[in-house]
């Protein structure tokens, strides 16, 4: 299944890789190559793999764990990846909308 990325998630990542890069710019485009490498290997093979969302209501919202990030996603005829978020961070349930 091909797997696509919101501009809000690609933004996520760069956000992420932005603050890594401060300290290490070699472990931002690391951590970024895992990210999509995991992810979309992952993604792709086995959609439903990841859990539904937990502290959110948005219905249908799947989230996978990388690292200790939660990559969260919705799949439909594609899997389209919504938003990233640190562990430890609160979700805003609108990153979770897709207009």
């Amino acid at each position: 299944m091909k797997v696509v990325w919101s501009p809000l998630a690609s933004d996520r990542v760069d956000e992420i890789a932005a603050f890594i890069a401060q300290d290490s710019p070699r472990a931002a485009v690391a951590w970024v190559e895992r990210l999509y490498d995991s992810v979309g290997h992952q993604l792709s093979e086995y959609p439903l793999s990841g859990k539904a969302a937990r502290d959110v209501e948005t219905e249908g919202a799947r989230e996978f764990i990388f690292e200790s990030y939660r990559v969260f996603y919705d799949v439909g005829d594609r899997v389209e990846i919504l938003t990233v978020r640190r562990h430890s961070e609160l979700i805003d349930e609108d990153e979770l909308r897709q207009d």
